[in-house]
């Protein structure tokens, strides 16, 4: 083969080299497009049939949290006896007991929504705690020193809620 030959097999070769080139990178576009648009509509199909039970489960969480706030579960939970531990116990138990109650719903929250969550109530149970260590001696004493801390301070179920409610407006 001469040099002339050369040169001319190159220059056939070249255009469809070209084009083949071309013709590849389309095809790997339109692929990867046609790829995103399924994924998004898969996304969207899912999102029509989980988005209301993820709302569901954000009420629910929002309704725990209104259910500890301090003064709703003082005025819920009123004591049996006059036994200052005794109510300690029930006011944590019912805490407790919301919390078992709403366990599964983490699976449709964030973890960091899910933590603020705990994190709200834990710090809600050591409020009561704290007011339990006082020097009062009977359970209406305790609902109202536990009142009043709560008074001094943001509640932690407000923070939480607040929270919540800025996840649910990321939702849209």
């Amino acid at each position: 083969m001469s040099s002339d030959q050369i040169f001319q097999l190159f220059a056939y070769l070249l255009p469809s080299v070209v084009t083949g080139a071309i013709a590849f990178y389309f095809f790997r576009m339109h692929t990867n497009n046609e790829e995103g648009r399924r994924r998004f509509l898969l996304h969207k199909d899912s999102q029509k049939d989980t988005l209301p039970v993820r709302l569901q489960a954000y009420e629910r969480m929002a309704l725990f949290l209104e259910r500890i706030s301090i003064p709703n579960l003082v005025v819920r939970v009123s004591p049996h006896s006059n036994d200052k531990a005794a109510y300690e116990s029930l006011l944590i138990k019912s805490i407790e007991t919301e919390f078992d109650h709403n366990l599964s719903q983490q699976i449709y929250m964030t973890d960091e929504c899910w933590n603020v969550i705990k994190a709200a109530k834990s710090a809600t149970i050591q409020m009561i705690r704290k007011a339990a260590m006082s020097e009062t001696d009977s359970a209406d004493k305790l609902r109202e020193d536990i009142l009043n801390e709560t008074m001094e301070k943001s509640s932690p179920s407000a923070t939480a809620l607040s929270f919540v409610k800025k996840e649910i407006n990321a939702l849209w």
